[in-house]
């Protein structure tokens, strides 16, 4: 059963990169999502590695799959370093500023435990991060955030994945299979 995101958070003013024509602060979320099914993709911080291999394995789906819904991406960095983070990972993706943590905190996505940043689970996905060409760098953002996605339509969460730890990551490719007929994609 859809979760409803709550409307002062839809009303919340957004900044970031590549936004749309309200320009800087001119935007709500609930404007920049629109009337279509969305995800929506908490990121880390812009030295993790997980966090550049999440935004091309999207980058590549998203090309390939054209049911695949648009994505939003939420970071903790200012708006100029998401937009030199984004204009060599995917220049044309869509991302919100979030240094406070607004929406991150009202999506529910926390601090990481040691356990989540450190455990042996994280290592080993650190080793399939690399073999895909994303390396660790130097933190921009929130390095204690975990990451966080959750499938948005109309003011509803219709789908969002449990993170174990900062690794962990979702099937991407189900993506589209989880968005209703109802609900406009493009």
């Amino acid at each position: 059963m859809p979760e409803p995101i709550p409307h002062d958070i839809l009303a919340c003013a957004v900044d970031g990169v590549n936004l749309g024509a309200g320009g800087a602060g001119g935007d709500t979320l609930a404007g920049v999502i629109g009337d279509r099914a969305t995800l929506l993709v908490f990121l880390r911080h812009f030295g993790c590695a997980f966090c550049r291999e999440t935004v091309k394995d999207l980058r590549k789906l998203s090309t390939e799959q054209t049911n695949y819904p648009p994505v939003l991406f939420f970071y903790t960095a200012t708006p100029d370093e998401g937009r030199s983070f984004f204009e060599q990972y995917w220049p044309e993706a869509r991302a919100v500023s979030d240094p406070a943590k607004q929406f991150y905190t009202a999506f529910g996505v926390r601090q990481a435990t040691l356990g989540q940043t450190y455990g042996i689970r994280v290592w080993t996905c650190h080793v399939r991060a690399m073999t895909k060409g994303s390396v660790i760098g130097k933190p921009i953002g929130d390095p204690w955030i975990m990451p966080g996605a959750f499938l948005v339509h109309g003011g509803d969460v219709l789908w969002s994945h449990p993170y174990k730890h900062q690794g962990d990551r979702p099937d991407w490719s189900t993506v589209p299979g989880r968005v209703p007929a109802s609900a406009t994609v493009g």
